[in-house]
């Protein structure tokens, strides 16, 4: 049945209390955990002196959120601003050299941040990876990219490259790392889009203004070569309409984002309580549930401020990054679940859309997604909970295949299609996209927050809890799933409206 299909008005109206009522349910038991039990003696390590003034303690147990917001927040905004006046300057004064002003500043700026020898590093594994890029074989230029990454990824050669950086302050291994490994994607990027180009090859300049572009190159998001060298090199930098006034908009978005999470880390904390197994216990299946379902939502709200802000500024470049992640909230199959989407368009170009081809194929499929999830947990780090994570999504990506080719056969198709109407076979479809997207939390929780406090969530929600805690938990997901639905629904008309049937003969037109 087509996207389409429509739901009775007041059906949408009850689903929408429902799903309110329950997250504010929900919402009210987690506050109450974190008020009761602030002074556990598990969350004095995690919950710090936050407004004296209100009597609130803050969450700080994500140690990467407190550091873009405090030792980081300094560096960023100098580096970000001194590039947006520079490159401002630059490409009033020379357009068609942009990119090449682009490098010097993010090729000075790391060389002032990190030194002599992580440039040495990084320019090595470059020209590592150019040369192999000239033999223009994509197995060959896997081989070494793959190759190269494990060995930022990896031990012993991880901590040996390590080494060669001199110096140390707080935030060295995380620019290490991260400037390595999305250096790493890109050269590799920038080694199959050679594969491709039939006249010649790109040079190694191509490669480096690509790789030390500022406001990508120690935390992503990876743009894939092709499109950064064309909209890089396009001397053209008129802006379409209201285009700044959007950019604007979406700033002031990510600055009201930052606050929502400042208060709810005063309220609600979200990460330090799955951490203390027996407080866990004693919570409610409601609040378990919503614990699970917040740790998601406050990751995808991480990836969408920190992308949305580098993002702003490749946009004053005249560059269309890749667009923040899709919000847990709106996704109910695995094939939309990342919380990269710079990674996942990287991955679904040369790995899962190349091997998988149009996707009707079940081997290629599962050949494909095998491949794509083996390069990712190469991309995390190959650790035991990784090895989980992969093959949990692996194996979901795989069956909701399966599942949507079976019922693509008779008798199942017969009964959808003549003896069902649309608005049913959206009914039954959404039963099983709400037990989807709860494979979707379980099996991302527990990379995200911990394999304990996933087991707990999914054994109270399906074994303990069984019928009643089930159950409704299911319908209120039931319910968020169908109003998504509701929001496609009307997207798909905006971009594919109905045409307009044809007046019946002998009546008149409408003046």
């Amino acid at each position: 049945m087509g996207i389409k299909a429509a739901l009775p008005r007041i059906e949408l109206y009850i689903y929408t209390a429902v799903l309110g009522l329950a997250l504010l349910w929900a919402a009210s038991w987690i506050i109450e955990a974190s008020s009761e039990n602030v002074n556990r003696r598990a969350f004095r390590e995690n919950v710090k002196p936050g407004w004296h003034y209100f009597g609130r303690r803050m969450d700080v147990s994500d140690f990467e959120w407190v550091m873009w917001f405090t030792t980081f927040r300094n560096h960023i905004l100098f580096a970000l601003s001194g590039h947006v006046i520079f490159a401002k300057i630059c490409s009033m004064l020379s357009p068609k050299n942009r990119s090449l002003i682009y490098m010097m500043y993010g090729a000075l700026a790391v060389l002032i941040t990190m030194g002599w020898t992580y440039i040495s590093l990084i320019l090595s594994h470059c020209i590592v990876l150019y040369s192999v890029a000239l033999v223009k074989k994509k197995w060959l230029c896997f081989v070494a990219g793959l190759t190269s990454l494990a060995t930022f990824k990896m031990e012993p050669f991880s901590g040996w490259q390590e080494g060669f950086v001199t110096g140390s302050f707080d935030l060295q291994d995380i620019l290490f790392y991260g400037g390595c490994g999305f250096s790493i994607m890109r050269c590799m990027s920038f080694a199959l889009e050679n594969c491709e180009k039939k006249d010649g090859n790109y040079s190694f300049m191509d490669l480096i203004k690509y790789n030390f572009y500022l406001p990508f190159f120690f935390f992503g998001p990876v743009m894939t070569f092709d499109r950064f060298h064309e909209q890089a090199n396009n001397p053209n930098l008129t802006r379409k309409e209201r285009e700044m006034w959007n950019i604007t908009i979406h700033a002031l978005v990510h600055l009201g984002a930052i606050l929502v999470v400042d208060v709810f880390f005063h309220f609600l904390y979200i990460l330090t309580i799955p951490g203390d197994l027996k407080l866990l216990k004693q919570l409610s299946d409601w609040s378990l549930a919503g614990l699970a379902y917040s740790n998601l939502v406050y990751d995808w709200v991480k990836a969408a401020v920190m992308f949305g802000v580098i993002n702003t500024v490749s946009r004053l470049d005249h560059l269309d990054p890749p667009q923040p992640p899709k919000c847990i909230t709106m996704l109910y199959v695995f094939a939309e679940t990342h919380f990269d989407r710079g990674i996942n368009d990287w991955l679904c170009k040369y790995v899962y859309d190349y091997i998988g081809e149009n996707h009707d194929s079940i081997i290629k499929e599962l050949l494909a997604t095998i491949c794509t999830f083996a390069v990712t947990t190469l991309w995390l780090g190959p650790c035991d909970i990784v090895y989980i994570w992969s093959f949990f999504n692996c194996f979901g990506l795989n069956f909701e295949l399966w599942v949507a080719k079976l019922f693509s056969l008779p008798p199942f198709s017969t009964i959808e299609n003549n003896l069902m109407s649309e608005a049913m076979s959206r009914r039954i479809r959404g039963l099983f996209n709400a037990v989807n997207f709860w494979q979707i939390i379980l099996y991302n929780v527990l990379a995200l927050n911990s394999l304990d406090f996933a087991q707990l969530v999914a054994k109270r929600l399906l074994l303990k809890g069984f019928p009643l805690s089930t159950l409704s938990v299911l319908f209120v997901t039931y319910c968020g799933v169908q109003l998504i639905k509701e929001r496609e629904r009307k997207q798909a008309l905006l971009d594919d409206p109905e045409p307009v049937p044809p007046p019946e003969a002998g009546k008149p037109k409408a003046e």
